[in-house]
């Protein structure tokens, strides 16, 4: 990596650490609460398509590498939702750091009011309620069985799309990798959309109020 902002371009960071420093990424970012700056979607599409033989740049079969993957995001979900265990009613009053804003675990929280358990799922789809999620259901004390559940269908379906999706592209268009770029801005455009609309509603919500 040649400066600092390649630590936010998805293809610079498996090119630099390859496939332990991918995982080490996803585990951050599926539950420990600095990690919400890291790539996540962006990069499981990255890894598929650069996992692709003819591309050649991440050696793992696709097999391999969604099951890694879904491991490292189970682990960072259960690291996520002990701390949110032990910490409590805690977080809520953490003052705001360059790390961690309170309307990141807010958001997080309407979330998981709106859709309840399966936010757990939904919530691997989305920055930054990716990220909170878990500590929330650590928070509120969700059933250590409801959220094995929901934590090992969520680590499986996110992978699978995403990175099946990304090395599809591959496989369909040979030369995607010079529109990588592009691609990401796509991906971070389409999952924050959301994520903003949950956090200005909420905002709306509380100046009726």
């Amino acid at each position: 990596m040649d400066s600092f902002w390649d630590l936010f371009k998805p293809e610079e960071l498996i090119r630099f650490g390859g496939l332990a420093l991918l995982l080490i990424i996803i585990f951050l970012e599926n539950g420990i609460f600095f990690g919400f700056f890291l790539p996540g979607d962006s990069l499981l599409f990255t890894a598929g398509l650069l996992a692709y033989p003819t591309v050649g740049v991440l050696e793992v079969n696709i097999e391999d590498l969604i099951l890694y993957i879904g491991l490292a995001a189970v682990a960072g979900y259960y690291a996520g939702y002990i701390f949110g265990y032990k910490t409590g009613e805690a977080l809520y009053k953490k003052k705001d750091t360059l790390f961690f804003k309170k309307k990141y675990i807010t958001t997080a929280e309407s979330f998981y009011k709106k859709y309840g358990g399966i936010a757990l799922v939904l919530g691997r789809f989305l920055p930054i309620v990716r990220t909170f999620a878990p500590i929330l259901a650590g928070i509120v004390k969700v059933k250590p069985h409801i959220f094995f559940f929901y934590n090992i269908l969520g680590a499986a379906l996110w992978p699978l799309t995403i990175v099946s999706a990304g090395y599809y592209v591959g496989a369909v268009f040979p030369n995607a990798l010079d529109f990588l770029n592009y691609i990401i801005i796509g991906f971070i455009a389409v999952t924050t959309i959301p994520v903003a609309n949950t956090y200005w509603k909420e905002q709306k919500a509380k100046q009726i109020k």
